[in-house]
């Protein structure tokens, strides 16, 4: 068995893979590093924090995730009755979690000797190769470092509140090594667990994708209270907001343009199999240029259709598809209904849809074949698009990629007839 080094990762590392295992794979021979090396790596005195293997308050979760084979381990905080829990996870014949054991004089052991540092802790776990517990078997082997998008909490300085969202308020804020402004979801310390992972959901749906026309992430912060997710700040806020401060001011064509943004975002979305589910003009954003940017991934999967079995918690029923409302069945083709609402949003200036009717009796109307009349001034084609996205049955509905093609030839026609 190698003794692979368990060392802060290189940045080299860090740049080339998501999940980041330190150390060559598992050999039979048994290599004894130089004694100078762990001497070098236990006289840092660092505080925990630093360590690239300790991954702060990450949800159990998300640390499952991450622990792919058996050795793989990383050390993280859990609180449970408002105390601090320092744990080792070790995936070993499926994941195990030990508590890291506080003696009295403030050392710290599993079923071993005590140490006066965590890190000696794992070191002496890592080195000695022996099981944490006897029971568990569990041998430490490669060390995984956090994903280059957990950042230091300490990086980021929050200037001031903007917003509220699902799980917390939400931040303009500063980062201190690039002096970049940005914008930054909080997670409530009080939510449960499974809160926490939902909270966390949308920034490892956002970590993959790169689109003028999708909010991008810049990272997610564990490791401490609050648990924070970190993106880019687009200046013009809401479109919702947007669309009622300036309605006087936009033209047609800007209209229009905010369709085709929002059209691209979602063809690019569609194109990842990845299902909005809560697509409306209050969970886009506008820049200075009127560029429109999906976001609020909150309520997002990752499946080419999945059907939903928690009951309607929050679900916004004007703007779902009724399939979904019917059957709790989601597909690609349910965020072209919504598409269709947030069309009529744009082209009403902000207006709320089915306004003086509540949830259920536009469900009713919807289900009895009622389609919202075209806000004013907007043009035939467009209003001929936003019914054709709320065709009753799914299959009759356009993809993203034909409501693409269809906007974008109806403001170049507009643009050569000027």
């Amino acid at each position: 068995m190698s003794s692979s080094a368990l060392s802060s990762c290189s940045s080299s590392q860090l740049l080339t893979s998501p999940t980041q295992i330190i150390g060559p794979p598992v050999a039979p021979a048994r290599k004894k590093r130089p004694k100078s090396f762990i001497l070098m790596s236990l006289s840092t005195n660092r505080p925990l924090y630093e360590e690239e293997w300790f991954h702060g308050v990450l949800p159990r979760e998300e640390v499952v995730r991450l622990l792919n084979n058996d050795g793989d381990f990383l050390v993280r905080e859990t609180i449970r009755n408002e105390e601090s829990q320092i744990v080792l996870s070790v995936c070993w014949n499926g994941h195990k979690h030990f508590i890291v054991q506080t003696t009295a004089d403030g050392h710290f052991r599993f079923e071993g000797p005590p140490f006066p540092s965590i890190q000696e802790l794992i070191m002496h776990q890592y080195q000695s190769e022996l099981p944490v517990t006897v029971k568990s078997g569990a041998i430490l082997r490669r060390a995984i470092c956090r994903e280059r998008w957990e950042l230091s909490n300490d990086d980021v300085v929050l200037l001031e509140k903007i917003g509220r969202g699902n799980f917390g308020d939400v931040y303009k804020a500063k980062l201190k090594s690039t002096k970049q402004d940005v914008a930054v979801k909080t997670c409530r310390m009080t939510l449960p667990d499974e809160q926490k992972r939902k909270f966390l959901q949308e920034g490892r749906i956002l970590k993959q994708y790169d689109h003028p026309n999708i909010v991008k992430l810049i990272g997610i912060c564990v490791q401490k209270q609050p648990i924070m997710i970190v993106m880019e700040l687009v200046p013009g806020g809401s479109l919702l907001n947007y669309l009622r401060k300036n309605s006087n001011a936009l033209t047609t064509r800007q209209q229009m343009g905010m369709c085709r943004d929002a059209a691209a975002g979602m063809r690019y979305l569609e194109s990842k199999n990845c299902i909005h589910r809560d697509l409306a003009a209050r969970n886009c954003l506008v820049d200075f240029e009127n560029q429109v940017k999906i976001s609020d991934f909150g309520m997002s999967r990752e499946e080419e259709e999945y059907i939903v079995s928690d009951g309607m918690k929050q679900i916004p029923v004007k703007w779902t598809a009724p399939e979904a409302l019917n059957f709790g069945k989601y597909t690609s083709l349910c965020d072209v209904w919504s598409y269709g609402i947030l069309m009529w949003e744009i082209f009403s200036k902000g207006d709320t849809p089915y306004s003086g009717m509540s949830n259920s009796r536009a469900r009713e109307r919807i289900d009895a074949g009622y389609r919202m009349p075209a806000p004013e001034n907007t043009p035939p084609e467009m209003y001929r698009l936003m019914l054709k996205c709320w065709a009753a049955e799914a299959e009759s509905r356009p993809h993203f990629d034909e409501i693409y093609n269809v906007v974008d030839a109806l403001i170049i026609r507009l643009d050569n007839n000027h």
